[in-house]
């Protein structure tokens, strides 16, 4: 048999399908002149996604060599000396419990295969590659096996390939908090951030993410400089030294025949993390926050007042509360003289709020394991980690053993800047949420929003910092209100740039009074990226919805079959109405709906509608009337 016109010694393909049997990976090895090659494809529904792609690590080994008096130098790549010995497969069907997610009951299924490899000298080197096929994708990693001799490995770089399919636009943003672009896999100036989302060419739709990055570079997508249409993964390293036994992060690959579904598929993610070694988890508690900003105990008070008379949880403590915080030598347990942090604390206890506080990464840099417990005993709930790096394997390290350091002190972490989530939060659930995302304090577009859910969000939570009042927002009320349903989060900042003094006691905030932070199911009923998109998600019996329209406005019409059979349910309605008298020119509505209802919205430039339906009551059913379907 023969390859590129180079013989062919030794071949082997081993396949795996999911559950489902929607996903199939082959995984392809061939030794070609005494030099190992791995390839893999994949599959959904029986069509291409991943075409032909070469898995590789380019290692430099050569300390460890020359100290055993090795000569490997005939060997260009790494890979080359290793031989393919056997495979162990490995199959789960369970469902877990997420009390902190988009879905409550969550199934994790999988088929995979272990691969392992290895050098038949006196090297001793070995190679295990892992493939899973999830109902919702295919996933693999490389992991090191404990080596007799060399307990490292340089890794130079990872050189996983994805080859896809000709005419395959993407969803391109270079970096965490970036804007999108839809374009072609040709021509980038810069590395794409994951996970990137992919239209291809037959209309379905694919994304190339990781998962479970904990102590190792954050990986990024650049274009095969030999390949056209192939990405390869980039590391932020010249080099990481990885102690043997060590397992890389996933690489994930998902698949669906539509936008939305890839969003209702992402819990991939957390799949590939291990579950919580969190063991008493009574103290992490999810919920909606507004910060204090004004730094006063008269305006922290003001605050607990605020979020006590509408439903919210916590108060955050921004930026200053102890000082100028981009500084090394400031002392993040001295408050500063206008909070009386005690006082703050004991009054938040009686009204039922938690207090967090803003810590930059100077102070968490030089002084986290001091004032970790400090925090604790004064009674915090939770920090906001400010200006944190994502980049490097220390940076990485770095970040989630401060995570592991705050649940040692029952404390709840939010971070932010350019930080993205692997799913490490299935591990310690007390990283609520995190932003990487281009969110309210940059007052994006409300094209950019119908963007995110399809993008950003794949792959967990998002802090947007909703606004609500403050004159500098470009998109409407209604919206603002779709927007903490639309965006995930479990600790979810409302009001953001607003003070109880700046908020107008209008109809409409009963919407941010009422909705939950976690749901029991997600569906997305629309996903028109970049014209509308609509998310209903359920907490209970009670649904809400969210819907988004871009920046020229449009007409939707959502089918209502997400709810149950044989129940009345009353539609509180909040849309934009530039007729209605109100501050907020948000209209208000009731009626009564069923199953098999249209629900049409006309959507102003730049707006949305929020949406909340409860069964009936015997008097709901006398008070309101059934909803008319529009004509258009």
């Amino acid at each position: 048999m023969w390859l590129l016109g180079v013989q062919q010694l030794a071949a082997q393909t081993i396949a795996i399908t999911s559950p489902n049997g929607r996903h199939e990976a082959e995984i392809t090895i061939t030794t070609i002149e005494n030099r190992l090659q791995v390839h893999y494809t994949t599959r959904f529904d029986g069509k291409a996604v991943i075409l032909p792609s070469q898995l590789d690590l380019e290692m430099d080994n050569l300390v460890w060599e020359q100290a055993l008096a090795r000569d490997y130098s005939r060997h260009a790549r790494w890979f080359d000396a290793l031989r393919y010995t056997n495979h162990d497969c490995i199959e789960q069907d369970t469902t877990w419990r997420n009390a902190y997610g988009e879905r409550s009951i969550v199934q994790e299924a999988y088929r995979g295969v272990v691969l392992h490899f290895a050098r038949p000298d006196a090297s001793a080197y070995r190679l295990d590659i892992e493939f899973r096929a999830y109902n919702e994708g295919i996933a693999f990693r490389y992991h090191l096996p404990k080596h007799p001799d060399a307990f490292y490995h340089r890794l130079k770089a990872e050189q996983s390939e994805f080859a896809l399919p000709t005419g395959t636009m993407a969803w391109h943003a270079a970096w965490a908090q970036a804007p999108y672009t839809r374009v072609a896999l040709e021509g980038w100036e810069q590395s794409a951030e994951r996970p990137l989302t992919l239209e291809l060419p037959d209309g379905r739709w694919a994304a190339i993410g990781e998962a479970a990055v904990v102590d190792f570079p954050r990986g990024k997508l650049h274009l095969s400089p030999a390949k056209p249409g192939a990405l390869i993964t980039e590391l932020n390293d010249n080099g990481t030294d990885l102690v043997t036994p060590y397992t890389m992060p996933w690489r994930v690959i998902m698949a669906a025949e539509s936008a939305g579904k890839l969003l209702e598929n992402n819990d991939i993610f957390l799949h590939l993390n291990a579950p919580s070694a969190i063991a008493d988890e009574s103290w992490i508690r999810v919920g909606k926050i507004m910060r204090e900003t004004r730094m006063t105990t008269e305006n922290a008070l003001a605050v607990i007042d605020f979020c006590a008379a509408h439903n919210m949880q916590y108060l955050l403590f921004d930026w200053k509360w102890y000082g100028p915080a981009d500084d090394f030598g400031q002392d993040a347990s001295k408050v500063i003289p206008e909070i009386d942090m005690p006082r703050v604390v004991a009054y938040g206890r009686e009204k039922g709020i938690g207090i967090w506080l803003y810590i930059n990464q100077h102070a968490l840099q030089v002084d986290a394991e001091r004032l970790f417990p400090i925090y604790e005993k004064w009674g915090i709930a939770g920090l906001k980690f400010g200006f944190v790096h994502f980049t490097s394997q220390h940076w990485a390290e770095w970040v989630h053993r401060l995570v592991r350091l705050a649940a040692k002190h029952h404390l709840m972490v939010n971070i932010h800047d350019e930080y993205r989530p692997t799913g490490y939060s299935r591990t310690y659930p007390n990283l609520l949420t995190q932003e990487g995302i281009r969110g309210n304090e940059e007052f994006p577009s409300a094209t950019h929003n119908t963007l995110l859910p399809f993008t950003r969000m794949l792959c967990g939570a998002g802090d947007y910092t909703v606004c609500y009042f403050d004159p500098r927002l470009k998109n409407t009320h209604a919206h603002q209100l779709a927007l903490p349903v639309v965006f995930f989060s479990p600790l979810q900042t409302l009001y953001w740039y607003d003070t109880p003094a700046r908020v107008r006691q209008v109809e409409e905030l009963e919407f941010f009074d009422n909705v939950p932070v976690v749901w029991d199911e997600t569906r997305v009923l629309d996903d028109s990226m970049g014209k509308h998109i609509a998310i209903a998600r359920r907490a209970g019996e009670e649904w809400f919805v969210g819907i988004l329209g871009n920046d020229e406005g449009s007409t939707i019409t959502l089918s209502s079959d997400f709810l149950p059979e044989d129940t009345t349910f009353v539609l509180r309605s909040y849309t934009d109405d530039p007729a209605f008298d109100s501050p907020t020119h948000v209209r208000c509505e009731r009626h009564l709906v069923r199953r098999g209802t249209p629900l049409t919205f006309d959507l102003q430039p730049r707006g949305g509608a929020a949406l909340h339906l409860l069964p009936a009551t015997k008097e709901d059913l006398k008070q309101y009337k059934t909803l008319k379907p529009k004509k258009h």
